[in-house]
């Protein structure tokens, strides 16, 4: 009888260490800015995201736009630059394509951080971003790629296994023009600078 109990307060607190773990991981996610904010709310989209749509000019189909899913990190945890970086390899359509024409556009959504509840994806509500620029292989020998490597290993820590005879390179995308949906009323103004170089209060968050 007391092994029975035994097992089935053992079997109780591991699913309560589980659960706890789920609602730690929700819990984590820092608290979704004033939606007049376009900057702060771009850059919280960006950097709590994993991965993406990343859209390039197929030179398999005649440069018609061509969409992948793809990982990326702007940077280490609360460290985001606002840049994406990937890991790519041209035994995939995306990277060839990038090496022939630079021109692409990359689009992450609200919905998989779990925040937009019971809202469609496509609710305004629910908000999304489409960075569209050019996307650039990243000196190896660079600082930048160094930066780059630890931003996507951090996130990413299966991809220091990929295979070494895949030749995955470092991209970023250089980005041109933003286009981001955060509430209602179409699209929020806001250029690049204002982007990459947000307001800041005297503790380091963004304003």
């Amino acid at each position: 009888m007391y092994n029975i109990v035994g097992m089935k307060f053992l079997c109780l607190m591991s699913l309560l260490s589980w659960c706890c773990q789920v609602q730690g991981q929700l819990l984590s996610i820092p608290a979704k800015p004033d939606p007049d904010d376009a900057a702060a709310s771009a850059r919280w989209l960006v950097s709590l995201n994993f991965w993406g749509v990343l859209n390039t000019l197929s030179t398999d189909l005649g440069g018609a736009p061509f969409g992948n899913v793809v990982s990326f990190s702007d940077g280490l945890p609360n460290e985001g630059s606002g840049i994406p970086y990937f890991y790519l390899t041209t035994l995939d359509p995306t990277a060839r394509n990038a090496l022939k024409d630079e021109k692409a556009s990359f689009t992450v959504s609200e919905y998989p951080l779990g925040t937009c509840g019971r809202r469609d994806p496509q609710n305004p509500t629910c908000s999304k971003i489409s960075l569209t620029g050019k996307l650039k292989l990243v000196d190896e020998k660079s600082k930048e790629a160094k930066f780059a490597r630890n931003a996507l290993f951090s996130k990413h820590p299966e991809m220091k296994g990929w295979p070494g005879d895949h030749n995955f390179q470092l991209f970023k995308l250089e980005i041109e023009n933003i286009f981001l949906i955060n509430w209602f009323g179409g699209p929020k103004p806001l250029t690049v600078e204002q982007y990459l170089h947000p307001k800041m209060n005297k503790v380091g968050f963004i304003l």
